[in-house]
């Protein structure tokens, strides 16, 4: 059966907090590649109000309400594993490069924090394994302040981050993916563009990359030469459309929220009446200016705390 990868993005907007880029692999019927018809008997999506089901959709939709973690943790522990472990240990197993130094550097992270944060689900994939089903988490990205800003000084634009995430998370695919089963890649549009030739050409330096349509609605790419047969679409609203791209939505969140639990609690040791922040530019703006007279004490510049964009 052929593998879709889904990748998606947490935390591009705030201020305060890293930027999470994921990527989740699964391996599906040629026949479904959406999966959702595969998955049914274990997966509701939000609109189906069924909870019986796990719940795995779009971020923003399962997050939304009451023990929005909670949910999110559900579907990855259910589905790609995460159990048993913690914060670092996970990151160690699914980072790209670089990443966990990158965190080592940050006073907030707290590589040994458990997860799940909740009591786990039953694990879905022996399940999904009796059907041929196969789900995982091919790669992560996390971008703290200091780098996301070392990055935004030297381009110019903070959409150099994604794209440099992006490229990395696809070397994934190209890496990580066992056997030299099909694959199909789907992300959200970054940006609002179009063309993405350049930018996949990077991430396959060993095929090249053969446009089949650049549209609005849609842009399709295949990547010839190589030893699999690898194919790269960019949709708009993509993190709703498969299995692969809610489940890489869920994880990118996930992994945004446990980021921000980890820094709003650091801060409070520094001021325990500090309310917390998601990290968006408004409140995130609040956040700051309580925290910013404890920089020169704690030899913080700006940069190392808050996003220049």
């Amino acid at each position: 059966m052929p593998w879709v990868a889904g990748i998606d993005e947490a935390g591009y907007g705030p201020i305060l907090g890293p930027l999470v880029q994921t990527a989740v692999a699964v391996k599906l019927p040629a026949a479904d590649p959406a999966g959702w018809d595969t998955l049914r008997p274990w997966v509701a999506r939000h609109a189906d109000r069924d909870k019986t089901r796990l719940l795995v959709d779009d971020s923003k939709l399962v997050h939304a309400g009451p023990r929005g973690v909670q949910k999110l943790e559900a579907g990855l522990a259910a589905l790609l594993g995460l159990r048993d472990t913690t914060f670092g240990s996970w990151l160690d197993a699914h980072a790209v490069p670089h990443v966990v130094a990158d965190l080592q550097g940050e006073a907030w992270f707290d590589p040994t924090e458990a997860l799940p944060l909740h009591p786990a689900p039953p694990d879905l994939r022996p399940a999904l394994a009796a059907i041929g089903v196969e789900a995982f988490v091919l790669a992560v990205k996390l971008v703290p302040a200091p780098s996301f800003n070392r990055v935004v000084a030297a381009s110019g634009t903070k959409a150099t981050l994604l794209n440099i995430g992006l490229t990395g998370l696809l070397g994934a695919t190209r890496e990580r993916l066992p056997g030299l089963d099909p694959v199909s890649v789907v992300c959200d549009k970054l940006g609002g563009r179009n063309a993405y030739g350049p930018l996949l050409q990077g991430a396959f330096p060993q095929g090249w990359v053969v446009s089949e349509v650049e549209s609005a609605a849609e842009s399709r790419y295949r990547v010839e030469g190589l030893a699999r047969d690898v194919r790269v679409s960019f949709r708009p609203r993509a993190d709703g459309e498969t299995v692969a791209v809610a489940l890489a939505s869920m994880a990118a969140k996930y992994l945004r929220e446990v980021s921000m639990r980890q820094f709003n609690r650091h801060w409070r040791t520094h001021l325990p009446d500090l309310r917390p922040t998601a990290g968006y530019p408004v409140d995130g703006a609040r956040f700051y200016a309580e925290i910013a007279p404890l920089l020169p004490g704690l030899n913080l510049p700006e940069a190392a705390v808050r996003r220049s964009r």
